[in-house]
């Protein structure tokens, strides 16, 4: 009972407030397909440098780290990869929106220097529920995604006064890159109703796609369906009207993830895969990434550089001792530039024509 009145109040405060609006401004299907066929094959990586573990550590000032993102998208590119897609975090902004859009801006020219296109992302539900500005803790021994932090997270969301903040945040960011063409498309939100959220993501959800259509940038706006459940119905068939390119996430086999193709190419927009590439599950470069070019599906899989956020290790497996698995649940790299797999390296290279 408690979270149907938080949803109800969020619902009527947004449609009061005149943030709701259904559909509007979406890009017609043929511009979105000019677009994309005036676009190289989009693949790489969802993008987390090895030396932070979170969006925050990535951009704030005492941690962001030109250096390592300097190696690690070079490391990219002679992988043949174009695209990177990057978290932000609405408290990197709060707490210091100066220094963190001119760090952005920084993040962008070197990704651009190595001819990399970045998707920059806004809310997310998944993971650590708690945040704060400052020094992030350490990962913890074989967890994935130990510190990864939701964006707005419960207390915000449920908060309307601060309703009004997230607009502010998102509409000065993409108002600031709104013909920046080093930005390839702007994901909303990442996962909504994760977390057990499902429909109580849905106004923030409809409140971000207002806010950006406001502002009417140059690029694509999208946000990926990534469960395919019955109770993930309102959210999915929202992402899917109003989304100016089509994004997924699939982490299952080829022939699943096909099927997958198959069922989004109705809607007759682009389709990028936003996150795919676990091992354990069957999702592999060497099966997944050629179907994907072969079926003009940008290729954006999960994890490059093994670090902090610990993603070699699985959703579900922690490992207490911290050793490293056998079998790599995401990333390529490890520090060091050693791949996890020299056959897989030459599997990515063979696709993006690489030598």
């Amino acid at each position: 009972m408690f979270y149907r009145k938080i949803k109800l109040t969020l619902s009527l405060c947004l449609v009061c407030s005149g943030f709701i609006s259904f559909a509007q401004n979406i890009w017609p299907a043929a511009k979105a397909n000019k677009w994309y066929q005036a676009q190289e094959w989009p693949r790489g990586c969802n993008f987390q440098p090895s030396t932070a573990i979170n969006q925050l550590e990535m951009f704030q000032a005492d941690t962001f780290d030109p250096a390592t993102l300097e190696k690690e998208l070079g490391w990219a590119q002679n992988l043949g990869m174009n695209t990177m897609r990057v978290f932000l975090h609405h408290t990197a902004w709060t707490s210091d929106k100066a220094g963190f859009k001119k760090r952005l801006d920084n993040y962008l020219a070197i990704s651009d220097k190595h001819g990399i296109k970045t998707i920059l992302v806004f809310f997310d539900d998944c993971w650590n529920d708690k945040y704060a500005p400052g020094k992030q803790p350490g990962p913890k021994p074989g967890v994935h995604n130990s510190g990864w932090l939701r964006d707005p997270g419960t207390d915000i969301r449920n908060n309307a006064d601060s309703l009004k903040m997230l607009e502010t945040y998102v509409k000065d960011i993409i108002a600031t890159h709104k013909d920046d063409k080093r930005i390839q498309m702007w994901d909303l939100y990442n996962e909504p109703g994760n977390n057990k959220y499902i429909d109580n993501s849905l106004p923030l959800l409809k409140a971000v796609f207002s806010w950006a259509r406001a502002v009417n940038p140059s690029q694509p706006l999208t946000s990926g369906v990534w469960n395919y459940g019955k109770i993930f119905d309102n959210l999915n068939t929202f992402q899917l009207e109003n989304s100016d390119v089509i994004t997924y996430h699939h982490y299952g086999y080829v022939d699943a993830h096909k099927k997958k193709v198959e069922e989004l190419k109705k809607y007759g927009r682009p389709l990028i895969c936003t996150e795919y590439m676990a091992r354990r599950n069957g999702s592999l470069f060497q099966t997944v990434m050629p179907m994907l070019k072969q079926e003009n599906v940008g290729a954006i899989n999960w994890g490059f550089v093994s670090g902090k956020t610990n993603t070699i290790y699985a959703w579900d497996t922690p490992i207490p001792s911290g050793k490293e698995p056998e079998l790599w649940f995401h990333d390529i790299f490890r520090k060091d530039g050693t791949p996890f797999s020299e056959n897989e390296i030459l599997s990515i290279k063979a696709v993006t024509a690489k030598k």
